[in-house]
């Protein structure tokens, strides 16, 4: 299998450990050591996975059998842990956000550039079935020049609870924009193939975390404590992204807002768009002709269920680091413009300004207004 003679530490034993933990498992490589504050939770690792386990993550570095590390702690822990094991050689994979702040994911980004390891960042629904077909598509430049992309995360209620980490601005570095807004503008860029960012605006939002009468009809946020002094983040965003060649994004995210939940993901072209679910299975494409007559044509795609985004990139990282060559997504140098972006949407909610991130080209006068200068 791929992942023979590979030793995979884990660095924080919560559930998005554990998920890696599993299916780098089912790919063949060895999870053998582990790391965590809580006991409990190095006991029940230890107990699953036949794995040494660690308070520190400087003990599991310095385990010989250790070849890579994937980090899922929260936010403000990545700088530490990934430089550390980048400068011991190792190959990483972080959890997404690359950090909780832009000079925190610079100095990551910059340890990387030093290091004979390996570092990804784990956007997973990049490797989702929807977007593989769309990749297919926009190869065979079925859409045309790429215009616009709608992209939605929204929940109608999902505030994770106040005591947890997520709502703690020390360690999680924001709210919904960096928790699950990050997921949606990293697949928007994604899709535009990184083009230059010309200017940012955004409004965040801190609505329902603070009210005393928060319903959470589903449960989400079990340990909801509308007291909590740890709810200082933001719980939904509108953003605007402007591209130096003409293209945007609209981003909508959020943990809690009053409409329906949504994970609608939209791209415009000039020849066709498509529309799918953040990391779904089915694939739309919407394309019009005159073939006949005027007509609209949509194109259902169904793709492989058993092609996950998770399943998909822990494979990828696997076969990285055998080879010991970056792959081509999901690199440090993407993920960092993904950071500037989320920072820059900050900067213009705080002061109520667009960011500008270069300046913006020349406006060539309107036809009627050239005419009235003659």
């Amino acid at each position: 299998m791929i992942g023979d003679d590979i030793g995979v530490g884990i660095i924080g034993l919560g559930g998005m450990g554990n998920f890696h933990a599993r299916s780098i498992r089912d790919l063949g490589a060895d999870i053998v050591a582990g790391v965590d504050l809580v006991p409990e939770q190095r006991d029940r690792f230890a107990d699953e996975f036949g794995a040494r386990t660690y308070e520190t993550h400087e003990a599991l570095i310095e385990d010989d059998a250790v070849d890579a590390v994937i980090v899922t702690t929260p936010n403000r822990f990545h700088e530490a842990i990934a430089v550390a094991a980048l400068e011991a050689g190792l190959d990483v994979l972080i959890e997404k956000p690359l950090a909780h702040t832009l000079e925190s994911a610079e100095r990551i980004a910059a340890a990387a550039a030093r290091s004979d390891g390996i570092c990804i960042v784990g956007f997973h629904n990049r490797q989702a079935a929807s977007m593989a077909m769309f990749d297919e598509q926009l190869a065979r430049n079925r859409f045309g020049d790429l215009t616009h992309v709608e992209a939605n995360y929204v929940r109608r209620r999902g505030v994770p609870g106040p005591g947890s980490w997520f709502t703690d601005p020390e360690l999680a570095g924001g709210g919904a924009l960096l928790d699950i807004g990050v997921h949606a503008l990293d697949l928007a860029l994604y899709a535009l193939d990184f083009p230059e960012i010309v200017e940012v605006s955004g409004v965040l939002r801190t609505t329902f975390g603070t009210t005393e009468e928060y319903a959470d009809p589903d449960g989400f946020g079990d340990n909801w404590d509308a007291e909590a002094e740890t709810y200082e983040v933001d719980d939904s965003v509108s953003a605007f992204i402007r591209c130096a060649d003409g293209q945007t994004i609209s981003l909508e995210a959020a943990w809690a807002t009053n409409r329906e939940e949504s994970m609608d993901f939209r791209v415009r072209g000039t020849e066709a768009g498509a529309q799918f679910d953040i990391g779904d299975t089915d694939l739309r494409i919407l394309e019009a002709g005159t073939a006949g007559c005027d007509h609209y044509t949509n194109v259902d795609m169904t793709g492989d269920a058993a092609v996950t985004g998770y399943g998909e990139q822990d494979e990828q990282f696997l076969a990285a680091v055998a080879a010991g060559a970056t792959p081509e997504t999901n690199t440090v140098e993407e993920t960092l413009t993904v950071q500037r972006v989320i920072d820059a949407i900050y900067r213009s909610s705080e002061t109520g300004r667009v960011i500008q991130l270069k300046e913006s080209p020349p406006v060539e006068p309107r036809l009627e207004q050239a005419a009235q200068l003659d």
